[in-house]
This record gives structure tokens, sequence and C-alpha cells, in this order.
């Protein structure tokens, strides 16, 4: 008898975390790996935030907060959804202090999905969604984003996939990890979707700052109607290279959020005390001049990053409108992504990540973060640019592709 619990048995290993883990064993290995696959930024935190949670340590902030995280973090989570988002949010009843984004579209999730629920999400998406909608007891249903439609939604792809058992709209912009931002015109889609079958909406908005080409990111919840059926998921993890400190907040209408900080109370207790102040200072007025020059710096990357692979012959790579990832389409190089994510990362020894672990549309495509080090990226085209160049393409793969 397995003591393994059979929902388990639907739950792989995170397909972008995996391939981290990969370079990182070579690198132990005194390999000189280059890994664009795991999404996080070169830079530290900034300074100024740091401080902040070090004082907090030192002046006795180590013990745990009230469940739905301290009232000067919700406060300055309020603060900032009104100054950059034009959202009025109660930071007393509207506003749960979560450990990252994960975190909190898990809290999202279970307070929304109950067992046979269907998710509606993106597909490509990120690598998480689906195994925690399985985990959650729900049943994902991945709707196409196609290429030709600029990786956005149609009213008739959207439709062709509910059914009755519909219970959840999930989705991601900027996105991850085709990097389109979504429009007004795409949200009120979604939005009048949701309206007409009484759905939920569920929007993952970490990368809200890492928007490119003078664009700028819009909140579903700030569409007619829909703030009182959206959950918005935020963070600081990406666009304040914070991924270690595990913090980000969940809002929405009170009567969701409010069954989320019961759960809350049992998976969790509360986010970090002192991890909180740090955030608090990062939502504390604009973000100064040397943040906001590390994002404009990023810009540049990015489009180095497309703008170089794109010279590669049989590849296709536009810029992103937002996040930052490069989403190569290699499907007329004849290579396949997986075989040749794992070329890449074992001869040439540059991590990436093949587009087939976001979904079965991502098949063709590769993810390359581009916020690494400017030598590393540019010795990471050198790379690319010899494997593709110099070597012929693989025969058909008889790798399997990560699952969801």
């Amino acid at each position: 008898m397995s003591i393994v619990a059979k929902r388990l048995s639907e739950i792989p290993r995170s397909a972008t975390v995996s391939v981290a883990d990969r370079a990182a064993a070579l690198r132990s290995q005194g390999i000189a790996v280059i890994d664009m696959s795991a999404g996080r930024a070169v830079e530290h935190t900034p300074g100024y935030i740091c401080d902040a949670a070090v004082a907090a340590i030192r002046g006795g902030q180590t013990h745990q907060t009230v469940s739905s995280g301290t009232p000067e973090y919700r406060r300055a989570c309020a603060e900032k959804l009104r100054r950059e988002n034009g959202i009025d949010a109660d930071p007393a009843r509207e506003i749960v202090a979560t450990m990252g984004v994960k975190q909190g579209l898990t809290l999202a999730l279970m307070a929304t999905v109950d067992p046979g629920d269907e998710v509606i999400v993106e597909d490509p998406c990120f690598v998480s969604y689906q195994p925690l909608i399985r985990l959650c007891g729900g049943v994902p249903v991945g709707v196409p984003l196609r290429k030709e439609n600029r990786f956005r939604w149609t009213r008739e792809d959207i439709e062709s996939h509910l059914s009755s058992r519909t219970r959840v709209i999930l989705m991601n912009s900027p996105h991850n990890p085709t990097g389109t931002v979504h429009t007004e015109a795409d949200l009120d889609l979604a939005g009048r979707i949701a309206a007409e079958r009484d759905l939920a909406v569920i929007t993952d908005e970490v990368y809200e700052r890492a928007t490119w080409g003078g664009r700028k990111h819009v909140s579903l919840a700030t569409r007619p109607g829909m703030r009182e059926r959206t959950i918005a998921v935020m963070g600081l993890t990406k666009t304040f290279s914070m991924g270690g400190w595990r913090i980000g907040f969940v809002h929405g209408p009170a009567d969701l959020i409010q069954p989320m900080i019961s759960l809350q109370q049992h998976l969790i207790t509360c986010a970090g005390s002192f991890t909180q102040a740090g955030a608090a200072q990062a939502f504390t007025g604009a973000a100064p001049g040397e943040v906001r020059e590390m994002w404009e710096d990023w810009e540049r990357r990015c489009a180095f990053v497309c703008s170089e692979v794109g010279r590669l012959p049989g590849v296709d790579c536009a810029m992103p409108e937002g996040g930052f990832y490069s989403w190569p389409d290699i499907r007329a190089t004849g290579w396949d992504d997986v075989r040749l994510a794992d070329h890449l990362l074992e001869k040439h020894h540059v991590a990436i990540v093949p587009g087939s672990a976001f979904g079965p549309n991502g098949r063709g495509f590769l993810r390359l973060t581009c916020v690494r080090s400017w030598p590393d990226l540019k010795e990471a085209v050198k790379r690319i640019r010899r494997a593709l160049g110099e070597e012929a393409p693989a025969p058909p793969c008889d790798l399997k592709a990560p699952a969801l």
C-alpha cells in the first residue's frame, strides 16, 4: 500500500524549477552555465527595502502577525492600488498578505473552486497554474493562445471551452511566457463572458510594472462590472527583485477575501512579519530613480535578446509587450523545443525552458529570461548562435515534454 496521496500523482515537478536545478547541479561541477530559465532578475533587492526589513527585525518585529497581514502593510498595498491601479480597496476587509503569488493563487483557487469545477486557463500558461488547480480539486481547461492572434483569446476560443461546470477564468498579464499585455478590449472580452456566465476571474498581475514600448498595465478590476467578481494576485517577486522574500498580496471583494483569510489561518497563519515591513516600504510612494533605471535597463536587455535571437536562421522572435522573457518561435529551424533546450543545456551550457512546458500550444517555442547580466546575455547569444548555426537539427524528439 502506498502512503502517498493519489492526488499527488497528477502534480508534476515544476518544469522551470527543474531546469534551474539542473543548471545549478552543472555549476556545482565547475561548469560555467548561463541560466536563462528561472524567472528572476540578476539584481539584488534594492537597499532601501532591505533596510526597512532589517530595522523591523532589530525593532522586534519577529513574531507572527494577524492572518490578514499587518495594518501597515495592508495600508501600503491599498495606497499602491489607488496610486498605480486606480482601485479603492478597504485594507481591513479587501486585502490579505500572502507568501508570494503562488500562495495567493492557491488561496484564491481554494476559495472559489469545488471538486470537479472547471477553470479556464491560457495555453500556454505559467507552469504552476494547472497543477495548483488540480491540487484544489478543479479541472484546468486550456484555451489556446495563438501567434496569429498575437497570443490573445477570441470569444470563439473561450466559448468553445466553456461548460456547465466552468467556475473560474484565470488570466495573467503581462503574460508569462508570451509577453502579451492585455488591452482594455482583451479584458472586457473576458469580463463580458464572466458576467454572462456568472464566473469569478482570478488575475495574476505579478509582472504589472514590466511593460514595454510605452504600454501600461490595466487591472481587470477597474473594468465595468468587474470589481465584484475579480480576485487579483499581486507581488514584489519580479519587479522589485524580491523572489526570496516570498511576499505578496491578494485583493478583491470582501465576500471573497474573508474566506481566504480563514484558509490562511489554517495553512500558514500569516506572511512573514519583517518581509511585510520591507514590502510596505517598497509600496510607499513612487519607485525611486534606482528602481526605475533598473526597469528601463530590463527593457533594453529584452530588446537585445529578442533582436539577436531573431536574427538566427529559422527563428522568429518579437519583442515582448511586457514581462521579461523572450519567446522565440523555432519551428522553422527543424529543432524540437524539448530536444533543443536539452541540447543547449548539456552541450552549450545555456539553461532555457522548452515552450512545451507551458502547455501544448507552447510547443515549438522557447522561453528565455532576459534580465540576466549583460555579459551573460551576450555570451548566451553566442552559444545559442553556435548551436543553431553549426549543428544540424536533431531527429524527431523522443523526449517527453514536461507535464502540466
